[in-house]
């Protein structure tokens, strides 16, 4: 973590100026949250207030402190907004309508990255996917706390998911993609849907993509403030 960054010594500031860095860096971000920063810093923050508190109990996320909460697993949900926005902009130029797009989080655990994109991609519909009962309920508390209507909680396997059901279905910190998986990813998905995966350096992607010879993908690397690692979003369209 690039700790001399940071200007102020606070976990506020940190998510305050890293959704800054993002909106400098990304035109597209800065047109969607520039606006309502204020809005989306508090209800981020209320968020970030309610996995600390559930944390230790259900083990949610791996977090040192806050201060890692909010660069490792907040701001990594929202670094590649613009990309997963550019993504829509394409599907929606493809079936030249005006929708509200269905996206699901398989594996939601904490509800990353499903609920950090619900906040700020409130034009879209989210399904959150846990099979575990005691996160799925932690899902489905948050949801009431931060008054998210644009969110949906499933507590299912995601075998067990309608078909054909998602524009875009993305995950992070899930599962290695096998054949298995993505033939129950692509089940979900639409014709044309896309699956959005939250990964890594390149070099692992590569190694975890050679067993699907078969399928075409691509690799877009984005960058997190205030965090030294590579982070690629893996792209594979249906």
């Amino acid at each position: 973590m690039n700790k001399e960054l940071l200007t102020k010594n606070n976990e506020t500031a940190v998510l305050t100026q890293g959704i800054e860095i993002l909106c400098k860096n990304d035109s597209d971000i800065n047109s969607l949250i520039s606006s309502c920063s204020e809005k989306i810093n508090l209800t981020l923050s209320r968020y970030i207030k309610e996995i600390e508190l559930f944390n230790k109990a259900y083990s949610l996320v791996g977090a040192g402190d806050t201060e890692e909460l909010v660069i490792k697993h907040i701001l990594d949900s929202i670094a590649p907004l613009g990309i997963i926005f550019r993504l829509l902009k394409k599907l929606n130029a493809t079936n030249n309508t005006q929708i509200a797009y269905q996206i699901a989080d398989a594996g939601s655990g904490a509800g990353l990255p499903g609920i950090p994109l619900a906040i700020t991609l409130p034009q879209c519909n989210f399904s959150l996917i846990e099979r575990m009962g005691r996160r799925a309920g932690f899902l489905c508390n948050t949801k009431a706390v931060l008054s998210l209507t644009n969110i949906n909680v499933e507590e299912s396997e995601l075998e067990k998911i309608a078909h054909n059901k998602f524009d875009l279905v993305t995950f992070r910190a899930f599962k290695p993609i096998e054949p298995k998986l993505l033939k129950t990813l692509f089940n979900i998905c639409k014709d044309g849907g896309i699956i959005a995966a939250y990964k890594g350096k390149i070099e692992k992607i590569e190694e975890e993509m050679s067993f699907l010879e078969r399928t075409k993908w691509e690799a877009i690397p984005y960058s997190v403030p205030f965090l030294n690692e590579k982070r690629h979003m893996l792209i594979i369209k249906r």
